[in-house]
């Protein structure tokens, strides 16, 4: 006769715990309204949220010292030969939709940027036989000629001049997390990401003393306003620099921004849907608000919320951009009377005095990005308070670690 063993009966207490267990996981989303009471930090709370999005089933890649990098375990491509006379090229299916500048990059590691733009901008680089902007992206098929290019030398860090050390160690003091595809630099207010008209000094030139062995300087994944301080996304190698583009244009990428605007919105948090479109003056050019049809007009959707008030004055609201368009945040903030302070292009409220203590300067702060990372997990990075803004916060008793209700908004 066969003997049946019965398992012992557990305790009352574990038996109704796992019963909240299983309840837990049967409940839904929590909704986007939070209260503004809830002290608890984005470390706490908004940081162990699961985002199904990013297939966060799996333990996110925890930011690791910027000393301490991943190994590398992909093997990168030889690069093709320079062209010492001019030559066609076809774009291939991989280069699709990739912009002019990235498929120079792409294709010869080591170029430099002003020598891109130079080539871009005196026509001799032409696309199916028409001239090309840096920025028009490619589609597979075309043709591409490509006139004689210069590769830089490569810099390593034994023969760096001292300017360039000097730059080096600037770079250094910025990085937010690093490893061996990726880098998070924590952009100070005031440095532009990007040369222009009159500028000399910007976050791309800097790069060029982080060329590797091979001469491949680390990419620019995306940009920030050159008033607007915090997370800038970089890629040390090609597969990264692809990888986290098309992240951003898949919109699998997370941001969120902190500012200081006029007044307090209400609703407290709300969905803000426009269309955007350049507007060139004799001066400068912004983005003004455009109906749907009008040349230029792209959609813009951002999500904010109030997170603090001061004296129905000033309010730290949290923003989250859908999209990505150039000044979308500071024209859509302006667009529902609530400009971000410091703004010297969208800020035209009349009779309006700043606070004694605060400082006329952009509050805007790039605050956290989160997005896949290229070899799997996710990258989760945070940047702190600039001290201008970190003053301002100190004058008007706000509390950097309150808990920050944007994290629970949709993400389109």
């Amino acid at each position: 006769m066969s003997r049946r063993f019965r398992k012992p009966l557990e305790k009352k207490s574990v038996r109704e715990a796992r019963k909240g267990e299983k309840r837990g996981e049967k409940r839904g989303k929590p909704p986007f309204a939070k209260k503004a009471s809830d002290k608890r930090g984005p470390a706490q709370r908004a940081f162990e949220k699961t985002d199904a999005r990013f297939g966060d089933q799996k333990p996110r890649r925890p930011a690791k010292p910027a000393n301490e990098a991943f190994p590398e375990v992909r093997e990168e491509k030889p690069a093709a030969p320079l062209p010492t006379k001019v030559q066609t090229v076809v774009v291939t299916a991989d280069e699709n939709n990739m912009r002019v500048d990235r498929f120079l990059e792409a294709r010869f590691p080591g170029l430099s940027f002003s020598h891109i733009q130079r080539i871009v901008r005196k026509g001799e680089l032409r696309v199916n036989g028409k001239r090309a902007d840096s920025k028009d992206r490619l589609e597979e098929g075309q043709s591409v000629r490509i006139p004689p290019l210069k590769l830089d030398a490569p810099k390593t860090g034994g023969n760096l001049s001292e300017a360039a050390t000097k730059t080096l160690e600037e770079l250094r003091k910025m990085i937010l997390f690093e490893d061996a595809d990726v880098m998070v630099l924590n952009k100070p207010a005031g440095l532009a990401v990007q040369g222009g008209s009159g500028l000399s000094r910007h976050v791309d030139g800097m790069l060029e003393v982080m060329r590797d062995a091979k001469g491949q300087r680390p990419r620019l994944v995306h940009r920030l306003d050159r008033e607007t301080s915090g997370c800038l996304l970089i890629a040390k190698t090609r597969f990264a620099a692809s990888v986290l583009t098309g992240s951003f244009r898949h919109r699998s990428a997370r941001k969120i921004y902190w500012a200081l605007v006029a007044g307090v919105p209400k609703p407290k948090q709300g969905r803000i849907s426009t269309y955007l479109a350049k507007e060139e003056n004799e001066e400068d050019s912004i983005m003004r608000i455009a109906e749907h049809g009008d040349e230029g007009a792209a959609h813009a959707v951002t999500y904010y919320a109030v997170v603090e008030a001061s004296a129905q004055k000033l309010a730290w609201v949290s923003l989250k951009p859908v999209t990505g368009r150039t000044h979308q945040l500071r024209a859509h903030m302006a667009h529902i009377d609530h400009a971000i302070v410091g703004d010297p292009k969208y800020f035209n409220k009349e009779n309006w005095q700043l606070p004694g203590g605060l400082q006329k300067r952009l509050h805007l702060l790039a605050r956290r990005i989160v997005i896949p990372h290229p070899r799997g997990g996710v990258i989760d990075v945070t940047a702190p308070l600039p001290p201008h803004m970190l003053q301002s916060w100190n004058l008007l008793g706000l509390e950097a670690d309150r808990f920050d209700p944007i994290v629970d908004a949709p993400e389109e």
